[in-house]
């Protein structure tokens, strides 16, 4: 739910665990919603990673009421496997608290969900085309009858869902430790990578991405900062006349240490980084967060 969903129950600001008076129905004039008005390169927008979180302070009420029914939030998502329609919400939303209280960012991998715990980590399934998408469910709807996910604008169009509104679709719950352990397994069963090229005494970085907007530079900036704080850096080059947005993380002076961030990256579903050496730091204009 929006920030109308934290106005209007007082538990979330006192942290009770019962439930408030009915939500106003948001889909109600969902039909006014509507895409960014920029493109956006949505398949250079990684999914979530699963991890384990806390619950959220304010997303987990025993149960609430929206538009006279009653939704009770599940103890825990073990086994949750559910086939149903998924709808998505984009700019009349961006920016408003979601029920967890961060903002919701129509341009992240979200989801709303009536009564899973928050935050859960579930996979998407487009059972029309096939299409995979892995979400972090922070906030609470749809509330619309045989509607059971609620998609972040990005996400609704990884799926290809955007044009009619809806999808079909099978949510399921991913347990971030046994998400981390398959890919952990997956990473060891495949054939060994060639041995990195040898690298000459200096500065070295592993190159995770590259962007035609910084938008999508900063968002994965902001996403790998815990995994190696003031180390993520991005530099801007040209392509074709355009400006790219490369990120890279690092320096790395020893071999060992870049093999076991490369391993890190692959079991985040991020792919394998390219190495890039520097005879001297990277030049990075003015304004970009500069290799130290």
């Amino acid at each position: 739910m929006r920030s109308a969903f934290l106005r209007s129950c007082p538990f979330f600001l006192i942290s009770l665990l019962t439930a408030c008076g009915s939500l106003p129905d948001r889909h109600a004039s969902h039909h006014r919603d509507s895409a960014p008005s920029h493109e956006v390169d949505v398949a250079r927008i990684p999914n979530a990673v699963p991890r384990l979180e806390p619950r959220s302070k304010y997303g987990n009420p025993a149960s609430y009421v929206v538009n006279n029914k009653r939704y009770h939030v599940m103890k825990d998502s073990k086994d949750y496997r559910e086939r149903g329609i998924a709808s998505w919400y984009g700019t009349k939303f961006h920016g408003r608290k979601t029920s967890t209280g961060e903002p919701y960012d129509m341009l992240a991998m979200t989801a709303a969900h009536k009564t899973l715990p928050l935050p859960t980590y579930v996979e998407v399934t487009n059972l029309e085309n096939g299409r995979k998408v892995i979400v972090r469910v922070n906030d609470r709807g749809p509330f619309m009858d045989n509607r059971i996910i609620d998609l972040s604008y990005v996400a609704a169009a990884k799926l290809g869902i955007i044009k009619n509104g809806t999808g079909t679709v099978e949510v399921r719950a991913i347990d971030p430790t046994e998400y981390l352990r398959d890919q952990l397994k997956t990473q060891a069963s495949d054939a060994p990578s060639p041995s990195p090229p040898s690298l000459t005494a200096g500065h070295f970085y592993l190159q995770i991405g590259a962007f035609s907007e910084r938008r999508n530079a900063e968002s994965l900036r902001t996403r790998l900062e815990r995994l190696s704080p003031g180390r993520i850096h991005i530099k801007e080059a040209a392509a074709r006349r355009q400006a790219l947005y490369q990120v890279h993380i690092g320096p790395f002076f020893d071999l060992q240490e870049a093999d076991r961030m490369t391993r890190q990256l692959l079991a985040m579903g991020l792919g394998k980084p390219r190495t890039i050496t520097y005879r001297s730091e990277p030049a990075v204009p003015a304004g970009a967060n500069a290799p130290p």
